[in-house]
């Protein structure tokens, strides 16, 4: 099994600096692969990115939620919307987003979909190759 980084993600980057086997990258470019990515075939499912996400984006992958209940504030950020999103990571980069949308309380999202976009970041997307092009946001 492995864990899932869900649309929820706004590229804080702490689970990247705690992955011991380096299996967690950030989406590049940006505006076609909008948060982090873990790669499920290296991932050890040893838990350490779930307390790093400042904003609860990382599941385990038979956990992720079908029917997520906003508690209100929270952003999604997928391809095809149309909001912005801006804010800091811990590294105190700027973050922005412009595939991103705010919910809003009650709102109830499918999280399942974010499951294959993780697998295909490594298979057909850019995957380890993303690390040439990362610029810290």
């Amino acid at each position: 099994m492995t864990h899932i980084i869900t649309s929820l993600c706004l590229r804080d980057r702490g689970c990247i600096e705690v992955c011991p086997v380096e299996c967690i990258l950030p989406g590049q470019p940006a505006d076609k692969y909008p948060w982090m990515y873990i790669d499920p075939d290296t991932c050890i499912d040893c838990g350490a990115c779930v307390p790093e996400c400042p904003v609860g984006a990382i599941f385990p992958q038979d956990e992720v939620p079908a029917a997520y209940t906003a508690k209100g504030g929270e952003y999604i950020s997928r391809v095809g919307e149309t909001g912005h999103y801006e804010g800091a990571n811990h590294l105190g980069k700027q973050v922005v987003l412009d595939t991103a949308r705010q919910l809003k309380a009650g709102e109830t999202v499918d999280l399942t979909a974010d499951i294959q976009p993780n697998y295909d970041f490594f298979k057909s997307g850019p995957g380890y190759g993303a690390k040439d092009n990362d610029n810290g946001m």
